[in-house]
């Protein structure tokens, strides 16, 4: 349980500190963050940072597949830790 703790603690903090990094990259117009790099991490245990980062930065808010996927993935991993 606890590598499964440390796992999820790891990927949240990723999953957070992703969408300000990408966010930064956004406003000065630099190369960014594939989406597909930010849905492997929500996938492997980080949609609960990946979603307070969006929600904290104002990140890709507008992107329906992001403000509906997220919290979607979310309570997935709740009901798979919860239930596991």
């Amino acid at each position: 349980m606890y590598i499964l703790t440390s796992w999820l603690v790891i990927t949240n903090i990723v999953g957070f500190a992703i969408m300000g990094w990408d966010k930064r990259k956004a406003r000065r117009q630099q190369y960014r963050i594939p989406e597909s790099r930010i849905w492997t991490i929500a996938l492997a245990g980080g949609a609960l940072g990946a979603w307070a980062g969006m929600n904290f930065f104002r990140h890709k808010t507008k992107h329906i597949q992001f403000a509906f996927g997220l919290p979607l993935l979310t309570l997935i991993w709740a009901v798979v830790i919860f239930w596991g």
